[in-house]
């Protein structure tokens, strides 16, 4: 079949909240998606974050004079098990994907923390103020921690047939995966004159090994090379065929078009700057200034925008992102009188 005899699907804005966005944190919003696809694509990467994204931890450790979990140390506070315990919640990035190496050695009376361990050259502490172990005067802890890198969860892997390793060493329970939770959430959204269409809205937590945009880049990767194994044929460029949604009609287009809008419904123009989900603090600076209409905002210039009370170089260029999505820019000299007739027309 030629790709003229394809229909075009709708091709989803992505956009992340910036606002929120940090090194443990991020929201990211899809819309418009096709009727449908908002659960498919949530689940789906929900999934593969939860169960594929790689990462680092503990797999192994030596502590000095002692040779099972079930033992005590003199002059530390902490039994082995909660030692353990707080050593399974160290967060470590590898730089390489590869294994590693740390040692602590702590003498003397003081809190232990994950700041004092000492890292190869391939490893990254993240959560340095954890604390570790306290040891009272006189008291040592000397550890050495075998780092290894893998998916999801894995299960202490003690030799079988033996109850004490040879080099005293303990193993634990590693959990690989970065991401600590996902939620997702589907509503409705309109385009055009439809009103059926999916806005995805997805939180991403990790613990800060990885950061939220690129646990995402990672799991569409894993989809796409997934899925790309499925196809029978070279894959179907809808990217190519949909950049113009057919079913607007050709009056409307022209419409757009006459104003220097390609594409983007004349009706937009006189919507609220709600809809292009503005950050707060840019929000309430355009609003304050008497800005209320996305036909407002695309008349006023850059010039004048930064002459706006608390509007900086930030909001600005965040606020051009946003309406670059809707194929608007600043400056656009678009008169209400000439919408109203296109509409009326």
């Amino acid at each position: 079949m030629n790709k003229e005899e394809y229909k075009p699907l709708t091709i989803p804005r992505v956009v992340w909240d910036r606002d929120s966005l940090s090194d443990t944190y991020g929201k990211l919003v899809a819309q418009p998606l096709e009727p449908g696809f908002g659960i498919t694509i949530g689940n789906a990467l929900r999934r593969v974050l939860l169960a594929a994204v790689e990462g680092s931890a503990v797999s192994s450790v030596i502590i000095k004079d002692v040779n099972n979990e079930f033992s005590t140390i003199p002059g530390v506070k902490e039994d082995i098990m909660q030692l353990v315990l707080n050593i399974k919640e160290i967060v470590i990035k590898s730089l390489d994907g590869k294994s590693g190496k740390m040692i602590l050695n702590h003498k003397g009376e003081g809190v232990v923390k994950v700041s004092d361990i000492k890292v190869s050259d391939n490893l990254e502490l993240i959560n340095k103020d954890h604390v570790l172990a306290h040891v009272s005067q006189g008291g040592e802890l000397d550890i050495q921690f075998f780092v290894e890198s893998g998916r999801g969860y894995k299960a202490a892997q003690w030799p079988i047939g033996t109850k004490l390793q040879d080099d005293n060493r303990i193993y634990v329970d590693s959990m690989f995966s970065p991401i600590k939770q996902i939620q997702f959430e589907v509503e409705k959204t309109r385009v055009g004159k439809d009103i059926d269409y999916d806005k995805l809205t997805l939180q991403v937590y990790t613990n800060g090994a990885e950061k939220p945009a690129n646990v995402i880049h990672y799991a569409v990767s894993v989809l796409r090379t997934q899925l790309a194994h499925f196809l029978v044929d070279p894959e179907i460029d809808f990217n190519s065929i949909s950049e113009m949604p057919e079913k607007e009609e050709k009056s409307e287009r022209a419409s757009s078009e006459s104003l220097g809008l390609k594409g983007v419904p004349v009706d937009l123009l006189l919507k609220p700057i709600e809809d292009l989900e503005l950050s707060a603090r840019a929000h309430n600076c355009l609003i304050a200034h008497g800005i209320k209409r996305i036909l407002d905002l695309v008349n006023l210039s850059e010039e004048d925008g930064l002459k706006i009370k608390n509007f900086g170089r930030k909001s600005l260029n965040e606020v051009k992102d946003s309406m670059k999505a809707f194929g608007l820019s600043f400056g656009m000299d678009i008169k209400e009188e000439d919408i109203q007739n296109l509409l009326k027309s």
